[in-house]
């Protein structure tokens, strides 16, 4: 639960985000009347969004004949890869996000296809909207998800995002994001190290990579399948018996993840600013 609350209030607070800047840049330019454009085009992000996780659900269920194993860990891998790209743009990027949006209103006001809006809010949207499905599939196949939880946690966190959304319309003031997106990407980096350690011990069950010995066992203590042990496997990827190499590869890939995303990070941060 804690994990999708995580993946889909960094996701859906990204989509709050463009549009509300959107919302917020045409009001100040006295296109307020245009706003059904944006209206439009984000609800038909949402529903494709809807139809592709309905594909993905498609598709899981052929791969099921490959092997579980072998389609957990391939999709673990990819939901890893997804996450460290979509944290390091980010972490690139935030700055002139809000610059590059008005850009792209300005483009569409100066041709008169005010019809483009619709598009740049379904790409936003949309964009999020896939990212999320994949990386809920990638965590559902890491830890068993209880049904009612992973909905709970998985609204919980479209809820809170998108008040944050109307906050940053409404606010019209400084909105400190790149600590937002600071803290949330410590925390995804956390779930794919979980994820990568997760996939790792997969493919040594399936004798693609060499069996290591068990580290420690804790589950006398914290079991990692139910209770806040597995509230914790599914955030961070937790384990009550790591093996030697799924604990290597957890902190290597932590080490990795922290020169990658936060080298950078030395010169004096940014807000980005937002104003109605």
């Amino acid at each position: 639960m804690g994990a999708t609350f995580v993946i889909t209030l960094r996701e859906g607070f990204e989509a709050a985000l463009l549009l509300g800047i959107v919302y917020a840049y045409l009001a100040k330019t006295g296109l307020r009347c245009h706003h059904a454009w944006v209206t439009s085009g984000a609800l038909l992000g949402v529903a494709a969004s809807i139809l592709f996780g309905v594909l993905v659900s498609l598709i899981s269920g052929v791969l099921a004949d490959i092997g579980a194993d072998v389609v957990a860990a391939g999709v673990m891998l990819l939901a890893v890869a997804l996450l460290t790209w979509h944290a390091w743009w980010m972490s690139q990027h935030a700055r002139a996000l809000s610059s590059q949006v008005q850009e792209q209103v300005d483009r569409a006001r100066a041709t008169g296809r005010l019809s483009l809006l619709a598009v740049i809010a379904f790409t936003a949207v949309f964009r999020e909207g896939a990212e999320t499905v994949l990386f809920l599939w990638g965590l559902m196949t890491q830890v068993q998800i209880n049904g009612m939880q992973g909905i709970v946690g998985a609204a919980a966190g479209v809820g809170v995002a998108a008040i944050i959304g109307w906050a940053i319309y409404r606010g019209g003031s400084r909105i400190p994001v790149r600590r937002f997106f600071t803290w949330t990407t410590v925390l995804l980096v956390l779930v794919a190290a979980g994820l990568l350690s997760s996939a790792i011990g997969r493919l040594a069950n399936l004798g693609w990579l060499p069996s290591t010995a068990t580290l420690w066992d804790l589950s006398w203590l914290l079991e990692d399948g139910r209770g806040i042990g597995g509230f914790l496997a599914g955030l961070v990827g937790y384990r009550a018996t790591p093996s030697a190499l799924e604990a290597l590869a957890w902190l290597a890939y932590l080490v990795l993840a922290a020169s990658l995303l936060w080298r950078p990070a030395l010169q004096p941060s940014e807000k980005l600013l937002v104003t109605k």
